[in-house]
Parts: structure tokens; C-alpha cells; sequence
């Protein structure tokens, strides 16, 4: 028999979670809900299976917990999947798909970072590969997956990449989070007496990334409480994802039960990318935005923005930003003109003449046989080592130098820059003898 049910106290259980909750896991988890009283049972509706088992343990406790205060300790508190609500999502089989997704998924997984479309190079090819194992075996290799690097050099695409890669195989439910948002949402929770239902979202899940983990430093509550989360997940071979700026060893103000922990599984170090890797970056990002890069332009950039990706990325866009609204061709006056303010930074007040005239009276041979097409080693050799000094103290390209030399081709160049790189890795006293020869240059 049903009976008299005021639908307001639904509605104040649905506005206490809004309080006690983060808006996206509110919009996510209990928005959707729809709830029916039938003779002292409250049965709440959702869509799927899937979404009723989050349901239940993240907040099924808490739920109730409402439901007795607001309504009575008699209500028992039932859950349904809606045939009518699964049907209608069956209408739109793409929208399905999306859906199924993100009920997959607690945060935001970006759709547009996948190996697919990362740029490999000798920087970061150990981190994709141990990524790609990850994502193919989740918490049965590399756990906890522990990548670290400098600002803007890919680590966010990765773990962006291993969630998608999950998300397109099977139902695997995936929790992403900043340090920063993880240890706000404590607090948060602390502060509604709602920390249960805190512990359970992150502990119900297959896979547990956190980006920037170096933000719970120093924080005695968020590390503890991520102690025991990483400990109760790893017990069950679900894996864990962690990014940082530093690593373990060299974060401060962390636990040391905690930086253990991290060194459990595989550390990795993500590098700025070379040469031929940034080139191919910009080729790539410049592909997909529709855009004619030139040659000596993406050797410009490339060449002189070396340490971070999103930088150079952001370059590209700059440029080509510029050229749409003034209808200008991309050419390196062009670039150099708009870039002016941000090229300017590794400046250097040195000229391919003073090198080439330093590096000659150095190794005692003529200033003329820089530029010319001799290859004996007594030539060749101190010429590689102008070559290399230009691309370190100037901010030519690579076919710029080139055309300073002779015009020798840009790949005569980076054969240079690449076996004088080499021989100082190869041998302390050459790299001893190129310090030297560095400092009078730039004197």
C-alpha cells in the first residue's frame, strides 16, 4: 500500500550531499537519482548496474544515514536499476558509449591525450613504454607507476593516455586527481564529518592516479590518509599512478613510510625532449591545427626552446594565431618578430664571426677554412666545434648556421652538434678542453 511521502525530504537528503560533496561528484553520483517511498521503502532508481555498485559504495551508507535523520529510523533504503531509464539510453547508442565512459571515470580524463598521438624521442621512450605496460596489464606491473620530470615535458598526456587506453578495453574504474584537489577534497570532508564516504570513492576503484603528488608534502593529514588508501589498494593489486616534479628521494616533508612506497613499484624520469623530437612535436601539433610550418621556422623554435613542450607548443599557437588575424606567411622574420619577447630569453651577445675567429686562432688554422669544403680532420674538426659553439651561443637555426659556414647543408650541422655532444660524454679531458673553449668564447 503506498503511502502519503512528501517529496521534499528527497530532495533535502539530495541538497545535504550537495554540501557534503565535491559539485563533479555530485553532478555524477546523485543529480541523476530519482527516488520512489512505497510502504517504509525509500527505492532509489538509477540507469545501470555499473553505476548502482559506485552508488552503493561511496555513499550507500550515507544515504541511509540521511534518510533515517530526515525521514525516521523505519525507512529502509532500496536500490533499482530503471528498465525505463536503461531503454531510453539505448536510444543513442554514441551517447551510451560517452556515458558508460564517464560513470567509469571519477575526474576528468582528457580524450585528446593517447600513445597514439604522444611524440616518442630518446626523453621520454622508457616512460611511454612503461605507460603502455601499464596500460595493458593494470596492477600486475610497474604498481605504483611513479613518473617525474620538469614542467611541461609530457607526463600529464601519459597518464591521460593509460586512462584512455583502460577506458576503450574494458570497465575499469578509474579515479584522477591533482595532489591539490585530493587534499582539498579532505579537508572538505573533515570539515562535514563525511570522511567514510571520502575513503570510499578512492578505495572502490581499479586504478588511482594522482597528478602532481609533491602538493600532500608537508601536509601530515593528506599523507596520512593517502598511507592508507595506497596501502589498501595496493593490497588488492589495484593500480596506482603517481606524477611529480621531483623524485621520491627528493621530495621534502614527506613520510618516509611514504616515499618507501613509492620506490615500491618502477620510478621514471621523463627528460626534455632533443632535437629531432621537438622538431617532431611541432610537425605533429602543427599538422593537426591545419598549419604549413616552414622548415627553417621549425628549426627556429625547435632549436631555441628546448626544455619545455608546452612552451613550444604554445609558441606554434602564438605564431599561427598572429598569422590568421594579419594574413601574414609563417617565415622566420615573421616568427622572430612575434616571438621576439620569448627568443629573447637565451640571447646571447656573441657573434658566428667572433666563434669562427676564436675557434681558428685556437686550433691555428685559417678563419677562411670554416667556410670551406675541406674535410681533413685538421679542418673539419675545428669547424664541427664552431658549428656546435653557434647552436650553443646563438640563436640561429640550424640552416642558418649552416648558410654562416659555407652554406652547408642544416644536417651538416647536426652531425656536427651531435659528435662533439658525443665526444664530451665519451671523454672528460675533451670535455674538459670544451669548457675551456666555451669560456673564451663568451668572453
Amino acid at each position: 500500500m503506498t503511502t502519503t511521502f512528501d517529496e521534499s525530504y528527497w530532495h533535502r537528503i539530495k541538497d545535504a550531499l550537495m554540501d557534503e560533496i565535491p559539485a563533479s561528484r555530485f553532478d555524477a553520483w546523485i543529480r541523476p537519482l530519482t527516488a520512489h517511498y512505497n510502504d517504509g521503502d525509500l527505492t532509489i532508481k538509477v540507469a545501470n548496474r555499473f553505476f548502482l555498485d559506485g552508488l552503493k559504495a561511496s555513499y550507500g551508507k550515507r544515504l541511509t544515514e540521511l534518510a533515517h535523520i530526515m525521514i525516521g529510523d523505519h525507512i529502509n533504503i532500496l536500490y533499482e536499476v530503471d528498465a525505463k531509464l536503461a531503454a531510453a539510453a539505448e536510444v543513442k547508442k554514441e551517447e551510451v558509449a560517452v556515458e558508460s565512459r564517464q560513470s567509469n571515470v571519477d575526474g576528468y580524463i582528457d580524450p585528446r591525450f593517447t600513445f597514439e598521438n604522444f611524440v616518442v624521442g630518446s626523453g621520454n621512450e622508457f616512460c611511454n613504454a612503461a605507460c603502455r605496460a601499464v596500460a595493458d596489464k593494470p596492477g600486475a606491473i610497474y604498481n605504483p607507476l611513479y613518473l617525474y620530470g620538469g614542467v611541461g615535458l609530457g607526463k600529464t598526456h601519459l597518464i591521460n593516455a593509460v586512462a584512455n587506453e583502460l577506458l576503450s578495453k574494458d570497465h575499469t574504474r578509474i579515479a584522477y586527481r591533482t595532489g591539490e584537489r585530493f587534499t582539498n577534497e579532505l579537508i572538505q570532508a573533515i570539515r562535514n564529518g563525511s570522511t567514510d564516504a571520502f575513503r570510499n570513492q578512492y578505495r572502490q576503484v581499479d586504478v588511482l592516479i594522482i597528478d602532481d603528488i609533491q602538493f600532500i608534502a608537508g601536509k601530515d593529514r593528506t599523507q596520512e590518509e593517502f598511507f592508507h588508501t595506497f596501502n589498501a589498494l595496493y593490497e588488492v593489486k589495484k593500480q596506482i599512478i603517481l606524477t611529480s616534479d621531483r623524485s621520491p628521494r627528493d621530495l621534502t616533508n614527506l613520510m618516509e613510510r611514504l616515499r618507501s612506497r613509492f620506490n615500491w613499484g618502477l620510478v621514471a624520469d621523463i627528460q626534455p625532449p632533443d632535437l629531432e623530437t621537438r622538431l617532431a612535436i611541432l610537425s605533429s601539433k602543427a599538422e593537426l591545427a591545419g598549419v604549413h610550418l616552414d622548415k627553417d621556422v621549425g628549426h627556429l623554435l625547435a632549436s631555441r626552446i628546448k626544455n619545455n613542450v608546452r612552451e613550444l607548443e604554445g609558441a606554434l599557437t602564438r605564431l599561427t594565431a598572429h598569422a590568421t588575424l594579419t594574413g601574414r606567411t609563417i617565415d622566420i622574420a615573421f616568427a622572430r618578430h612575434v616571438l621576439r619577447d620569448l627568443l629573447h630569453e637565451e640571447v646571447r651577445a656573441v657573434s658566428v664571426e667572433d666563434i669562427q675567429k676564436k675557434v681558428a686562432s685556437y686550433f691555428n688554422i685559417n678563419i677562411r677554412e670554416m667556410s670551406s669544403s675541406k674535410r681533413s680532420r685538421t679542418i673539419a674538426f675545428p669547424r664541427q666545434i664552431a658549428m656546435y659553439a653557434t647552436k650553443e651561443l646563438t640563436t640561429l637555426s640550424l640552416p642558418e648556421i649552416g648558410s654562416r659556414f659555407g652554406g652547408k647543408d642544416h644536417t651538416t650541422v647536426l652531425y656536427a652538434v651531435r659528435k662533439i655532444n658525443a665526444k664530451r660524454k665519451e671523454s672528460d679531458d675533451f670535455d674538459e678542453e670544451m669548457g675551456r673553449i666555451m669560456s673564451l668564447l663568451k668572453q
